[in-house]
């Protein structure tokens, strides 16, 4: 099999508090873009080869497609053999998603070549014992992540926009991030309800779409800030950081706006322009 591994954008992320496993409890809008990995998937008879064209990219039983496999053949109770081809685009620490996306296509391609007939729930379940952007990607598109990003809901609402993803060179740690932000958080527990997105134009509620990263990225990095301003500045409607970073990306109403502003980023940072699904 031959699949596109699609990455993610985060409308808004509030951190709300820390659990006692150490962990943080979440709450996110993700939306599926076009923009991603190409993965080649093949059967083997057993165990798990993974190859790349990201001289980075681990290849050994860290890499996240490898856990896809190991906890796949632990649910079936059988190796489920596999060759992986990773042709990476997405860069490391970029906060889109690549890794987690690769894993999760790699579940949905064991279930498929094995014929497993595991339902998305189960698909899930999986996906859980990953990362915490896994499951997202097992239905994609457009999702509020709850809990530690595990708990989701599909949503639905107008988004026929223009992403421009801004990526610099430099990544940011996500443990870095959240051992950071502990010092950031409210007191109170204060949820989003997300519900009227699905009567409403997503610009109507900007004021939910605030990503809590961005109080601690900012003032470490400075250039995220300029970024951010600019993007505003070139006619985003929008503009955030996505996850811990270190994508800026905006949303754009107008594509003509969008390739200008593209055109101005290109000879300086890596640029995309990518669609929601």
């Amino acid at each position: 099999m031959i699949v596109e591994s699609h990455t993610k954008i985060n409308l808004g992320l509030k951190v709300l508090n820390q659990r006692p496993d150490s962990y943080h409890n979440i709450e996110t809008v993700f939306i599926e873009i076009d923009f991603g990995d190409k993965l080649t998937i093949k059967k083997l008879e057993s165990g798990c080869k993974i190859s790349s064209n990201a001289g980075w990219m681990p290849l050994d039983s860290t890499n996240l497609c490898y856990k896809a496999y190991e906890h796949m053949s632990e649910f079936a109770d059988k190796d489920l053999g596999v060759s992986i081809y990773l042709e990476k685009r997405v860069p490391a620490g970029s906060g889109l998603g690549g890794g987690s996306a690769n894993a999760a296509e790699t579940i949905k391609s064991l279930n498929s070549i094995y014929e497993l007939k595991m339902s998305q729930n189960d698909l899930e379940q999986v996906a859980s014992q990953i990362g915490s952007d896994v499951p997202f990607f097992i239905r994609g598109k457009k999702q509020v992540g709850g809990g530690t990003g595990t708990r989701l809901t599909s949503i639905d609402f107008p988004m026929k926009k223009k992403i421009l993803l801004v990526i610099p060179e430099f990544l940011i740690d996500t443990g870095w991030a959240y051992s950071q932000i502990k010092n950031k958080l409210k007191s109170k527990n204060n949820s989003t309800n997300f519900a009227d997105l699905k009567r409403n134009d997503f610009l109507s509620f900007n004021k939910f779409f605030e990503n809590d990263f961005e109080k601690i990225v900012i003032p470490s990095y400075p250039e995220i800030g300029t970024l951010k301003s600019k993007l505003l500045e070139l006619g985003a409607s929008f503009a955030s950081l996505s996850g811990s970073g270190s994508t800026v990306y905006g949303i754009f109403d107008d594509e003509a706006l969008a390739l200008k502003a593209k055109s101005y980023f290109y000879s300086s940072h890596k640029t995309i322009l990518a669609n929601p699904i």
